[in-house]
């Protein structure tokens, strides 16, 4: 009888230990997902007048799966067409078209996210040009990696201040620069708000007649990629920029450079999907 008593508590108590739930000992509990990071990037720009369509970005290596892609087609409304890419993702455009001043409506910029789909080798973004072909059109094309979400953008277009420009006249003054600061612009994105890890793309589009300039970001941001030295025949100005961030914030960048011109801004910031 003793014997099965001990036998009978032993079993118990096993019984008791498979009871224990397993998110208490820490087996089911989800692991976090891994942050975003920056991935594959290219840009496309095809001069005005050596255009072809479709314009077809440069092949990039992007994962197989848990990459949020982004492009961006500036250039000719009549060529604004949504992009399509050689792994067949779905593409949502973000936010409203953003027309340029100045040219009578006949340029401005789409921003398109895809935030799931397959990826790979020689991965490529093609946009169409229905109604001038041969024209200017310029394409960012960024892959966000371990990101399945577009927490917040904005988008807006500023104008050099007045309090900038005094500024740099006092600094000509104070420095004896050579060159005239009132040429020179500084203009602010947006603000987004994370709630955790991000990447943040930051992409400026300059509305100036010229083809020689900077741009140039600050707050953190690195430019990956740029169309700042056009060629005679013209083109359409940009450069892409991104910050990693760690935690939760609110986040906005500034660009400087020269000449001084308005410019279109985007800032995007991508986060993880939920476990």
């Amino acid at each position: 009888m003793s014997g099965r008593r001990r036998g009978g508590r032993r079993a118990w108590r096993v019984l008791m230990l498979a009871c224990i739930p397993l998110t208490a000992a820490g087996v089911d509990r989800p692991a976090p997902p891994a942050p975003p990071t920056l991935g594959a990037h290219t840009l496309l720009a095809q001069a005005d007048h050596r255009g072809r369509s479709p314009a077809v970005t440069a092949p990039l290596d992007t994962a197989p799966a848990g990459s949020a892609l982004l492009v961006l087609n500036g250039g000719f409304a009549s060529n604004a067409a949504a992009p399509t890419d050689s792994y067949g993702r779905h593409w949502t455009q973000v936010g409203p078209t953003a027309v340029y001043d100045g040219y009578q409506g006949r340029f401005d910029v789409k921003a398109y996210v895809s935030l799931a789909g397959p990826g790979g080798r020689h991965h490529t973004v093609s946009i169409d040009k229905p109604g001038e072909p041969e024209r200017e059109i310029t394409i960012p094309f960024v892959e966000i990696r371990h990101a399945g979400v577009l927490q917040d953008f904005a988008q807006n277009y500023p104008a050099p201040s007045l309090v900038q420009r005094i500024a740099g006249k006092l600094k000509r003054t104070v420095e004896g620069m050579l060159s005239d600061p009132a040429d020179r612009f500084s203009v602010t994105s947006g603000e987004v708000t994370t709630t955790g890890p991000a990447t943040l793309i930051a992409v400026w589009w300059g509305d100036g007649n010229v083809r020689r300039m900077s741009a140039v970001p600050d707050n953190g941001f690195t430019v990956i990629d740029s169309y700042l030295q056009l060629p005679p025949i013209s083109g359409v100005q940009c450069a892409v920029a991104y910050r990693q961030v760690d935690r939760a914030g609110t986040y906005r960048v500034s660009w400087s450079g020269s000449p001084r011109q308005r410019a279109i801004l985007w800032l995007f910031a991508f986060q993880s999907a939920a476990p």
